[in-house]
Formats: C-alpha cells, sequence, structure tokens
C-alpha cells in the first residue's frame, strides 16, 4: 500500500490463493449474447470463433480485438459506456477464449490481420466505422496499409516495435526443447500462469473468474501450442522491423496511414517500455498520440477514454479526466 495515500502499489500482484471467486467490480460481460462464427480464414483455414456482441443493431459498428494472454472478456467493463453508443463486436482470437486454438498455423501479424478482416466479413462488421483494439493492434496496422476494412483506429498501448527483450525471446523459443518445455510449465497450472502473467496497474481487481477466462484455453496441448506460437510469430523482430520500414517507406513519401489514427500509450508499465509510443507517434506523425502516466488497464479509466468520441477536443478533455482521477483509475 501506499504509504501516502493508503492505494495499492501499481502492479503489486497479490497472492492467487486469496484471490476472490468474483472481481470486486461488477459486470456484464457473462450476460452478453455471444455466437459462435466459423471464419473461412485465408491464414488460419475454418475457425470456431466465438464473437461477443452487446449494444442495439442500430448503432454504428465497433470492433474490439483483444491482446496477448487475455480474450474477449478483457473488455468486459466496456461493454456498458461503449455499448450505449456503438453496436460492439469482441472476438476472441484463434486459441484464446472460446475461439479454436491451431498452433499448426503461422500466428504473425500478418496472419491476424488477415482473419480480422475474414472475421469482419463472417460477423457481419465489414462496415466497422471505428475500430479499437489492445495489443493485437500491431498485426491490424499492418494490415491497414494494405486494406480499408476499418473507417478508424485506436491502438491501445501495443508494443509495436523491435525490442531486446523480444530479440531475446525470439532466440530463446529457437533453441530445441525450449518451446516443449515453455508448454509443459504453462499447462501445469494454467490458471496461476495466467495471474502471474496479466498485469494491471491495480492488481485488486483480478479474480478467480478472470484467472479461468485466461489461462482455461492455456490447460490443452493444442491451446498452449498457440500461445507459443504467438510468442514465436507475432512478436517475431524481423516481422516487426518490416512493420517499421513500411511505416518510414509510407511516411518518407508523404503517403500517411490509411485511416484516421489515434495512439494511447502509458508512461508506466512492466511490459511495454514507455518509449514505444513516441517512436510509434514519429513513424505515424498525423496520428493522434495521447500518454498517461499509468498504463491504460483500468476498467473505468479506460472506459473514459474509449467512450468518447474520436475527435482531438473530446480526447484532450478525457486525457485530462484520466490524469485527474485518483486510485487505479489514473491516466
Amino acid at each position: 500500500m501506499s504509504a501516502i495515500s493508503g492505494e495499492p502499489a501499481p502492479f503489486r500482484r497479490g497472492s492467487f490463493d486469496e484471490l476472490p471467486e468474483r472481481p470486486r467490480l461488477p459486470h456484464p460481460f457473462g450476460e452478453a449474447p455471444k455466437q459462435e462464427v466459423v471464419v473461412e480464414s485465408t491464414a488460419f483455414g475454418a475457425v470456431q470463433t466465438r464473437v461477443v456482441t452487446y449494444g442495439r443493431e442500430t448503432t454504428p459498428p465497433l470492433l474490439l480485438v483483444h491482446g496477448l494472454m487475455t480474450s474477449s472478456y478483457s473488455w468486459r467493463y466496456l461493454l456498458e459506456p461503449l455499448g450505449s453508443r456503438y453496436r460492439l463486436y469482441i472476438p476472441d482470437l484463434p486459441g484464446w477464449g472460446e475461439s479454436q486454438p491451431l498452433p499448426p498455423r503461422r500466428h504473425s501479424g500478418l496472419a491476424l490481420a488477415s482473419f480480422i478482416g475474414d472475421l469482419q466479413a463472417s460477423s457481419g462488421s465489414r462496415a466497422a466505422t471505428p475500430s479499437a483494439t489492445r495489443s493485437a493492434a500491431t498485426s491490424a496496422c499492418s494490415e491497414r496499409s494494405r486494406h480499408r476494412s476499418f473507417g478508424r483506429l485506436v491502438v491501445v498501448h501495443a508494443p509495436a516495435l523491435p525490442q531486446a527483450r523480444l530479440r531475446a525471446l525470439h532466440l530463446a523459443l529457437k533453441a530445441p526443447g525450449t518451446a516443449r518445455a515453455l508448454s509443459h510449465v504453462v499447462r501445469r497450472d494454467p490458471l496461476r500462469w495466467a495471474h502471474r502473467n496479466v498485469h494491471y496497474y491495480d492488481e485488486s481487481l483480478k479474480s478467480l473468474e478472470e484467472a479461468r477466462a485466461y489461462g482455461e484455453p492455456l490447460a490443452t496441448k493444442a491451446g498452449a501450442g498457440a500461445f507459443i506460437r504467438y510468442l514465436a510469430d507475432a512478436l517475431n523482430p524481423a516481422e516487426l522491423t518490416s512493420f517499421v520500414n513500411e511505416l518510414e517507406r509510407r511516411r518518407d513519401r508523404g503517403q500517411g496511414f490509411p485511416v484516421p489514427l489515434m495512439l494511447v500509450y502509458a508512461r508506466q508499465d512492466p511490459m511495454v517500455p514507455p518509449e514505444i509510443g513516441p517512436k510509434l507517434h514519429q513513424l505515424v506523425l498525423e496520428a493522434e498520440f495521447h500518454g498517461s502516466r499509468t498504463a491504460p488497464t483500468s476498467p473505468r479509466s479506460t472506459a473514459r477514454l474509449s467512450s468518447r468520441s474520436w475527435s482531438p477536443a473530446s480526447c484532450r478533455r478525457a486525457i485530462r479526466q484520466l490524469r485527474s482521477s485518483a486510485g487505479g483509475d489514473r491516466g
């Protein structure tokens, strides 16, 4: 606890054995409509995919894409604030949540981007005007240089750029026996693995419900194998370098990003270095950039930002609200 405010220390993980069954902040995810969609994907083949929907069908569509180690459940606190304005489409990517794992397939950023485009066609969200993503936005950004199925794009705290730790991870995964050993470790106690490797500014938001949502897909060989393919392929430094080179070429030619883009990055996070956001902004100068003091993982603070219409004035107001709020909601 902070000696000054009595608030939990940022990113301080509690004991798994003391997790409550339900999160301390309620949410409507369990009651949200869910549909099974077979996505005929160029990259993955036919994929049995769960898509959570929320909001009135008469409102504009909004596609929310989760990141690594999570699922559609990660958007649970945004269903009500965003669902009052948009028709939400929230898929589980292959291997996460209730979607089918396909570890033999390549899980590169471009493959995931292709899957997202195929999913839009399958789920009826092809006409999505605004799109918001989390870590998987790296793949969507890559695809946006080739297709225009998104009207707008918000990138929230994606790793996006090559880093020393990702190079080390890539080399480690290439060593003989590493992938098999990692699969064994993950499957031995997948709920504890999820609890240990998903990070919140306010860790008191965690629960056994969340540990099951993120950990149970890792319990099988196929699920753990898909997770390792994400690590090896989507975070491959060579692919991220290619992505950077493409953005540099577009910038230097004066082409700009294909769609309106907003970048939302934190200056404090245990997984994504604080310099990633500003460096990405230098590659896409026309993008709106918003930096927050802490990781944008708090459900209420993210909701305040994401539920606004994405105009410069409204985003500045949202950022000011994040900075002035307290505890785990500070942005």
